[in-house]
C-alpha cells in the first residue's frame, strides 16, 4: 500500500485564515502565511487552501495571495476558490502550485474538468464535493459553503467526476466539519468503493487515532483536516501542529 498523505487543510476569508463548524461561523485564526512557514519546519505532506467564499461571491481567484503562499509552500500545494475557466487554472499552475481544486465549477461545468486534465495534466485536477447526511442516511452534495443542494445522486456525481478527468476526489464531511468528533466511516467506504483514483477525506479529525483508524481500516490516501491542526487541548487554544516523523511513521504502520 501507497504511504498515506496527512494534509492540513487551511480555509481563507479576506486573506485570513479561519475555522468553522459546520461550515458556519468563520473565526478568524491567524495569517496563512505564518501557518505555511510553521507547516515547512514540520515536514508537512501536503497543504490544501481552499477561499471559501471566492465561488460564492463570483470572485477571481487572488492570483497574489496565492503565489505568496506557493513561493513559502515547500510542500506539494493544492488550492481551490474561484476557479471556472481553463486560462484560471493554468495560471494558477503557473504560479507553482501542484493541485487546482474544483468545486462548484465542475458540478455546473462538469466538461470544465477534462479541459483542465487536458491542459495542466490530470494528477493537478482536485474535485471537492463537500457533502451533508439526509434524514434518511444518505447523503447529498451542497454548493457555495453548504448553502445550495446539488441535484443528483452522490455517488453517480464522484464517478462522473473520475471519468470526466479528474485526478484525484476530496469528500469533505458539512456535519463533521470543526466537530472533533471523529471521520463518518460510513461516508469514506461509500466514496472509497466507487471510485477507483485517490481519494482524500476531510471532516472529524479530533486527534491521531481518528487519522490511524482512517488508514488502517479504510486504506485511504490522503487524510486531511484543519481544526486538528490549528487547534490545541480542550479549550482549542490557537497553536500551528502536525504529527512528528516518528509519529507520522507509526500512522502508516501496518500491523
Amino acid at each position: 500500500m501507497l504511504r498515506s498523505r496527512i494534509i492540513p487543510c487551511l480555509l481563507i476569508r479576506d486573506k485570513g485564515l479561519v475555522k468553522t463548524v459546520n461550515f458556519k461561523n468563520p473565526k478568524y485564526v491567524g495569517d496563512p502565511i505564518n501557518a505555511v512557514k510553521i507547516f515547512n519546519e514540520k515536514l508537512v505532506d501536503e497543504l490544501i487552501v481552499l477561499d471559501i467564499d471566492a465561488s460564492r461571491d463570483k470572485r477571481e481567484p487572488d492570483y497574489k495571495m496565492i503565489e505568496n503562499l506557493a513561493t513559502e509552500c515547500r510542500m506539494p500545494f493544492c488550492y481551490g476558490g474561484g476557479i471556472k475557466t481553463v486560462e484560471q487554472a493554468v495560471r494558477i499552475s503557473n504560479l507553482g502550485v501542484e493541485k487546482v481544486a474544483l468545486s462548484s465549477s465542475a458540478i455546473e461545468t462538469p466538461e470544465l474538468i477534462s479541459d483542465i486534465a487536458a491542459a495542466i495534466g490530470r494528477q493537478s485536477v482536485v474535485v471537492v464535493f463537500d457533502v451533508r447526511k439526509t434524514l434518511f442516511g444518505s447523503y447529498d452534495a451542497y454548493l457555495f459553503n453548504g448553502s445550495k443542494k446539488v441535484k443528483g445522486d452522490l455517488l453517480s456525481l464522484i464517478k462522473r467526476t473520475e471519468h470526466l478527468g479528474a485526478g484525484e476526489i476530496v469528500i469533505n464531511s458539512i456535519d463533521r466539519d470543526g466537530k472533533m468528533a471523529g471521520y463518518d466511516e460510513k461516508l469514506i467506504r461509500l466514496a472509497r468503493d466507487a471510485i477507483d483514483i485517490p481519494l482524500t477525506i476531510l471532516g472529524g479529525a479530533g486527534s491521531l487515532d481518528d487519522i490511524k483508524t482512517v488508514i488502517h481500516e479504510h486504506k485511504i490516501i490522503g487524510v486531511a483536516a484543519g481544526s486538528l491542526f490549528v487547534f490545541k487541548g480542550i479549550y482549542k487554544a490557537v497553536l500551528i501542529n502536525y504529527p512528528s516523523v516518528t509519529e507520522k511513521k507509526l500512522l502508516n504502520t501496518f500491523d
